[in-house]
C-alpha cells in the first residue's frame, strides 16, 4: 500500500493524493494550482496514472485547489464516481461550471494577444514551455527522493513587489516580468525530453465540467461506505466551509489481510465561528495527513477580529470612503456577511451600503440556504427566531460585469465584498485598479494570502505593483484580519492532533506512525513539524510527486 503525493506538498495548493493497494485505487481530492505563476503551470504537466485505472476519487471540499482539475481527470478517461458530501456537490457544481467557462474566456483573450502582439506572445509562450519543463523536473525528481521523512522544501526565488493580474487558471497569463521561476537558463541546460503542450487551450471548458458533474455521488456525514475494494471511507465535519470533510479511511491490500486507518485532514477549520459547526477531532489512525496553512501563526480571537472589523467600517464611514474586501466566494463571504448583520442588529456600525459583487459568491449563499442542517446552534437559534443572518440589508448584489463597473460612480461610503480573496483574478481586481491611489480608500484582507500573489506584496506593505503592465502606486490604506480565516491556525491545528494521542502512548493502537505535514508554504511546514514531533508524532513533509510505502 502506497501513498503518492500528487499535490499539496511543500505548497498551499493542487490538493491531490493518490493511494494505491494490491486492489484499488482511488484518489483522495484532485485541486487545482493556483498563485504565482511557477505553481499555476503545475496544472499543465501530464497525469502522474492512468485516470481509466482510477476506481474513485474522494472530495473534501469545494474549493477550486480541491476540485479544480477533476473536469480534466475526467476528460482524460475517468470513469468512477466522485465521492462528497451533499453541501460539497452542489457547490462544486458552482466552481467547476465557473472554472470551464472562465478557462475557455482567457483562452480567448490569449488568442486576440497572440493575432496583436505575436512577439509578445511567442515571448511569453516560451517563459511558458520553460516554466512546464522545470515542473516537470520538479515532480520527476519527487519519484526517487530518498528521505520519506523529511522530504525538504524546494528552493523559492526571490520576488520583486511587482505583479501583473494572471489571466487564467492554467497558464501564465499576461506577465511583463515573471516572478518566481527557475533561472530560463538553467532550465535549459536540464530540460527534459521536450513535451509539445498546448499551453493556450484550456484544460477543460464548461461542457467538460458538465460531464464530470454527472459522476458526483453525494453522501452524508458519519456514513461509512465501501469505496473501492477493501477501502472503506467516512466523511466527517471539518468545519472549514459548507460540506468540507476530514476523510477517515480503512484500507487493506488483501481481503483477509491488516487494515490501515489514514486519515485526511482536508482543510481544518476554527471552533466557534459563525454559520457552520466545529471541526470533528479525530482520535485514531495509522497515518495521518494534516495541512499546514497557518503554520507558525496564530489567528486573532474572534472578538478581537469583530472588533477590527467594526472599527474599518466606521472609519470608512467617517471618511467618506470605500472599503473593499477581497473575499473567496464561498465561505469567507458568508462569514464577513454574517459578521455585519450580527454588527448592524447591535449598532456597532453604520448601515453603509454594502456591494456583493460576486455572482458565484450569490449562487454559494443560496446553496447555504438549501443546507441549513450543517449550520451550528447559533445560526440554527437565529433562523427559528425568523432572522436572515446569511443577508446583510442594503446590500446590492450585482448581476453582470457592467453592474459591477457602476459600482465606481455609486455615492460613498459604500463597501464592497468581491471575489477573489487573494487578488488573483475576478471581478475584485477591477476595484483595486479604481482604489490603489485613492487614499480615502480601504483594502481590508481577511484570509490567507498566497506566497507571490499581488495579496501578499500588498499585506507585506508593498509600496508600488504592476496591474496590467502598469506601475501603480499604493496610496489605498491596507488593512488585515486574520480571525476570519476559514484555516485552523497552529495552536487549532496542534489541538486537533493532539486528541490522536489523548489516553494513549507511542505504540498504542490507534498512535499515528507518521503524520504527513502538507498544504503549507516551506515556512509554516518547517515551524509546524518540531511542534508536531514534540507531541511525540514521527512527521514527514513529502516532496511533490513522492511515493511513500504505507508499512
Amino acid at each position: 500500500m502506497e501513498i503518492q503525493f500528487l499535490g499539496a506538498a511543500t505548497t498551499v495548493t493542487g490538493s491531490q493524493f493518490l493511494l494505491t493497494t494490491d486492489r484499488a485505487r482511488i484518489l483522495i481530492d484532485c485541486g487545482m494550482f493556483q498563485g504565482s505563476p511557477n505553481e499555476a503551470i503545475r496544472n499543465r504537466i501530464p497525469l502522474a496514472y492512468d485516470p481509466a485505472e482510477i476506481d474513485a476519487i474522494l472530495l473534501t471540499h469545494a474549493h477550486l485547489d480541491h476540485c479544480g482539475l477533476i473536469p480534466h481527470v475526467v476528460k482524460e478517461g475517468f470513469k468512477g464516481p466522485i465521492w462528497a458530501t451533499k453541501g460539497t456537490v452542489e457547490l462544486a457544481s458552482l466552481v467547476l461550471l465557473d472554472s470551464g467557462k472562465l478557462q475557455r474566456e482567457f483562452a480567448k483573450r490569449a488568442a486576440r494577444l497572440e493575432r496583436r502582439h505575436p512577439e509578445r506572445a511567442a515571448e511569453e509562450a516560451h517563459r511558458e514551455q520553460l516554466a512546464l519543463e522545470a515542473a516537470m523536473e520538479l515532480a520527476g525528481s519527487g519519484d526517487v527522493a530518498d528521505d520519506p521523512g523529511h522530504g525538504g522544501s524546494q528552493a523559492t526565488s526571490a520576488v520583486e513587489p511587482y505583479l501583473a493580474v494572471p489571466q487564467g487558471n492554467g497558464g501564465l497569463g499576461n506577465h511583463d516580468n515573471v516572478i518566481g521561476l527557475p533561472d530560463p537558463e538553467a532550465a535549459l541546460n536540464a530540460q527534459p525530453p521536450h513535451l509539445d503542450v498546448e499551453l493556450d487551450e484550456p484544460l477543460y471548458d464548461a461542457h467538460d465540467a458538465e460531464t464530470a458533474l454527472a459522476q458526483f455521488r453525494g453522501i452524508d456525514y458519519g456514513q461509512e461506505l465501501e469505496i473501492a475494494p477493501g477501502i472503506h471511507a467516512t466523511f466527517m465535519d471539518a468545519g472549514h466551509i459548507l460540506g468540507s470533510a476530514i476523510m477517515r479511511m480503512r484500507a487493506a491490500d488483501a481481503e483477509a489481510g491488516p487494515e490501515r486507518v489514514i486519515v485526511f485532514s482536508g482543510d481544518v477549520g476554527r471552533c466557534d465561528t459563525p454559520i457552520i459547526r466545529d471541526p470533528t477531532y479525530m482520535t485514531d489512525a495509522d497515518y495521518v495527513l494534516v495541512e499546514s496553512t497557518y503554520g507558525g501563526r496564530e489567528h486573532e480571537p474572534q472578538d478581537e477580529a469583530v472588533r477590527l472589523l467594526a472599527e474599518t467600517v466606521k472609519l470608512v464611514g467617517e471618511s467618506n470612503g470605500v472599503l473593499l474586501v477581497p473575499s473567496f466566494a464561498i465561505g469567507r463571504t458568508q462569514e464577513v456577511v454574517w459578521q455585519l448583520d450580527r454588527l448592524l442588529e447591535q449598532g456597532a456600525i453604520p448601515e453603509l451600503p454594502l456591494y456583493l459583487d460576486s455572482p458565484m459568491a450569490s449562487k454559494a449563499t443560496d446553496v447555504y440556504r438549501h443546507h441549513a442542517e450543517y449550520f451550528d446552534p447559533e445560526t440554527q437559534a437565529l433562523l427559528q427566531q425568523g432572522d436572515t443572518p446569511l443577508d446583510y440589508p442594503r446590500q446590492v448584489i450585482t448581476q453582470d460585469v457592467k453592474e459591477s463597473e457602476a459600482i465606481a460612480q455609486a455615492a460613498r461610503p459604500y463597501m464592497i465584498v468581491a471575489s477573489n480573496g487573494m487578488l488573483t483574478g475576478g471581478r475584485v481586481v477591477g476595484h483595486l485598479r479604481e482604489l490603489i491611489d485613492d487614499p480615502d480608500a480601504t483594502l481590508l484582507f481577511v484570509g490567507y494570502q498566497g506566497e507571490g500573489t499581488l495579496g501578499a506584496h500588498l499585506q507585506a506593505g508593498a509600496k508600488q505593483v504592476k496591474i496590467d503592465g502598469q506601475v501603480r502606486d499604493v496610496r489605498c490604506k491596507i488593512r488585515s484580519i486574520s480571525g476570519f480565516s476559514a484555516h485552523a491556525d497552529e495552536s487549532e491545528l496542534l489541538d486537533w492532533l493532539r486528541a490522536f494521542a489523548n489516553g494513549k502512548q507511542r505504540g498504542d493502537a490507534g498512535w499515528p506512525r507518521t503524520v504527513f505535514i502538507v498544504h503549507g508554504d516551506p515556512e509554516a511546514q518547517a515551524a509546524l513539524e518540531p511542534k508536531v514531533r514534540a507531541l511525540g508524532f514521527d512527521t514527514a513533509i513529502p516532496q511533490w510527486h513522492q511515493r511513500v510505502t504505507l508499512d
